[in-house]
């Protein structure tokens, strides 16, 4: 994963082939074959990675923080720990514009790692809800990453803007998912009762 990692910080991804990946990891071909299937794999490989130490990264408690504090905590780890793999990460980003194929991939891979994400910070990942809740935070990230491979600066200070501003308006949305997902129960609860009710009811006698 990291021979991966270092021939990106060098070329785009879509210009690798396995047997470079082999190569520099000095690993044999069979070997290679052996872990993986795909240059893709890898790069899956070390995203997983990535989850693993992020959720490992710290032990401290911050189930008094509200969410949008705890999350802010969990995806500043990750981008600490992706701190070594910028260059890499600036080439997949470029690679993922130019190839819409590779981009949906890549997007696949980005929001079954924010599953992670959400629940690490104590958010739940689980069902429709939680899906959409992945979804908006892996397209908030990408925006997120996109201007951390340019900040140069020492306190990351436009990164955490912009991380701030995209969870403020993931909190919006996931208001308004709630609403929405609060529709369906309001629209069936009165039929329930209603068919109930009828049900009740003593049938109606013909007078004739």
């Amino acid at each position: 994963m990291d021979a991966l990692m270092a021939l990106l910080a060098e070329r785009p991804l879509e210009e690798i082939g396995l047997a470079e990946v082999a190569g520099r990891a000095g690993l044999k071909l069979s070997q290679l074959r052996a872990a993986f299937g795909s240059v893709l794999a890898i790069y899956a490989g070390h995203i997983k990675d990535i989850d693993n130490k992020v959720l490992s990264g710290s032990e401290d408690d911050m189930s008094e923080e509200p969410p949008r504090e705890r999350l802010f905590d969990v995806l500043m780890r990750r981008l600490e720990v992706l701190a070594p793999y910028k260059e890499a990460m600036r080439s997949v980003m470029y690679s993922a514009r130019r190839h819409p194929s590779l981009a949906l991939a890549l997007n696949a891979m980005a929001v079954r790692s924010q599953r992670w994400m959400l629940e690490a910070a104590g958010i739940s990942a689980a069902g429709p809800r939680g899906a959409l809740r992945a979804q908006g935070g892996a397209l908030m990230f990408a925006r997120v990453l996109s201007v951390w491979v340019d900040d140069e600066s020492e306190g990351h200070d436009r990164t955490m803007a912009a991380l701030d501003r995209g969870l403020a308006a993931a909190e919006r949305w996931d208001g308004f998912i709630g609403d929405l997902c609060a529709i369906p129960c309001a629209l069936r609860g009165p039929r329930r009762r209603r068919r109930y009710r009828y049900e009740d009811e003593e049938p109606e006698v013909d007078a004739a």
